[in-house]
């Protein structure tokens, strides 16, 4: 058994926050996770937004962190060389309803703290959105758009640096508390500390109620997105539809990536399976739709990719909306702190989150700064954004770095390599894409996957056979019949 003062469940962009945020201290920290990475859930499956924070009722934790979290998202995405792009992000009202909504939601975000939000009017607002529908509009100049996937690894591979440890495949079967330690029995074995911290978004309720404390519920929710190819016809700034009520998000949307390409959706759809990220041609076909009626041009455009994120809501369907988030040190339930409903703003609000935890668990043991702590983190060069000059050094010093492995992302053999060898340990495809960016463009792996298999085997002795999409359970090569002709 391994025991550590603080044992986080799950993570995600939250649970990775609060293992960095508490490694300040002088604490042994281990972080389990039933996934093969980080951000393997809605952390990773999401619209990639940085909130300003008038979505939310005021007063309410949703807000306040929010706010808290966005004015501070790109300082803490400079320490952790996290890419990040302050967009803006337009409203678009399309009948008189729809204006008075975005008046409401003007004043709410001046009550929540946000700055510059204003009206626009039919020209301003297509100035700033060629060929957008819509007969009116709303800015918000500080929202952000950044790489999720990134922001979660630089997380992680920053607590581990500064002494935590992750471990994945590590799937919480059951938990008990006896003489003041709670002890996580795991398929990696058993784990326990006086301190638990409940970050397992959609499994959070199940958590909860294994450690002891009863009387939450999530209601999964899938949102299906399309992914199309960027071009100068598309938005450079997230365009949203005027919110509408009783429906369990923002609306179907379009949001630039820090890549380029333009994310539309999500959908919002009630389900029981809290891991069934399939997507349906229906809802596909309705995205689809409702995009080109806020930008008439995505008419007759195919998409490169689709994918499913589903959040972790605590209100149930037909009341649709939002609740507020559940941040608590549980009194019935000594050591157990329960993060519940950490739906968008979550990503947001995870350093806010990160902090709140920290001062919940001070209240429960001793926290002694750590003198040595390091808060920056930094990633491997990225080949498409050198110049050529550094290029031509690089490809000198190294000719892996002279060898595309990913044309749609200009992704080297190199970069896979320290990909594959990442501080965190883990190695499967996914792990690549979150890295690189490699195989997630036009082709879909169609041209580099034989090529990363490739990588896989010369850098680490492993058969292609042994390359998995997430983990074990999805290999994507056949093993070849090895058996002696007759």
């Amino acid at each position: 058994m391994e025991r550590f003062d603080v044992l986080i469940v799950g993570a995600g962009a939250v649970g990775c926050a609060a293992a960095r945020e508490l490694s300040r201290y002088r604490l042994r920290i281990g972080v389990l996770e039933k996934e093969y990475d980080v951000a393997a859930g809605t952390s990773g499956r999401n619209s990639a937004v940085v909130h300003a924070g008038f979505n939310n009722a005021p007063g309410s934790l949703m807000a306040q962190l929010c706010v808290e979290g966005s004015r501070g998202f790109g300082a803490l995405c400079r320490e952790l060389d996290v890419p990040l792009v302050r967009t803006g992000k337009v409203l678009v009202s399309f009948s008189d309803g729809d204006t008075e909504t975005l008046r409401g939601l003007i004043a709410r975000g001046e009550r929540n703290g946000c700055e510059g939000l204003r009206l626009l009017d039919a020209d301003e607002l297509r100035a700033l959105v060629p060929g957008i529908g819509g007969i009116a509009g709303m800015l918000s100049p500080r929202t952000s758009v950044f790489d999720p996937f990134l922001y979660a690894v630089a997380l992680a591979e920053n607590a581990a640096a500064n002494g935590a440890a992750f471990f994945f495949g590590a799937e919480v079967l059951s938990l008990r508390r006896e003489n003041g330690l709670f002890t996580a029995e795991t398929p990696r074995g058993d784990f326990s500390a006086p301190v638990l911290v409940n970050a397992a978004g959609l499994a959070s309720a199940r958590i909860a109620a294994m450690a002891g404390a009863g009387g939450y519920r999530i209601y999964p929710c899938r949102g299906e997105y399309l992914i199309f190819e960027g071009g100068a016809d598309l938005p450079a700034v997230p365009v949203y539809p005027a919110p509408r009520k009783g429906i369990g998000g923002l609306g179907v949307h379009l949001t630039p990536t820090t890549e380029g390409d333009v994310l539309v959706g999500p959908s919002a759809e009630y389900l029981d399976d809290p891991e069934d990220t399939g997507s349906t041609a229906a809802v596909q076909a309705r995205l689809a739709d409702e995009a080109v009626r806020l930008l008439p041009a995505l008419a007759g455009r195919r998409p490169i990719a689709s994918f499913c994120g589903i959040r972790a809501k605590q209100a149930p369907p037909g009341e649709g909306g939002f609740r507020d988030f559940v941040i608590r040190s549980e009194e019935a339930v000594p050591g157990l702190i329960d993060l519940i409903g950490i739906e968008s703003p979550g990503l947001t609000a995870s350093a806010p989150i990160a902090r709140r935890v920290a001062g919940l668990v001070g209240r429960l043991i001793p926290l002694t700064e750590d003198p040595y702590f390091d808060p920056i983190h930094r990633f491997p060069p990225r080949f498409r954004e050198l110049d050529d000059e550094t290029r031509a050094r690089l490809i000198a010093e190294d000719p892996a770095w002279g060898e595309i492995v990913c044309r749609c992302r200009l992704v080297t053999r190199r970069e896979i390599a320290d990909a594959l060898n990442n501080p965190l340990g883990v190695r499967t495809l996914t792990a690549l894409k979150y890295r690189t960016r490699a195989a997630t463009g036009r082709c879909q792996s169609g041209y580099c996957l034989a090529r990363i298999a490739d990588v896989w085997r010369q850098e680490l002795g492993l058969q292609p056979e042994e390359l998995t999409l997430r983990g074990p359970g999805s290999e994507l090569f056949a093993a070849p019949d090895r058996s002696p002709a007759l």
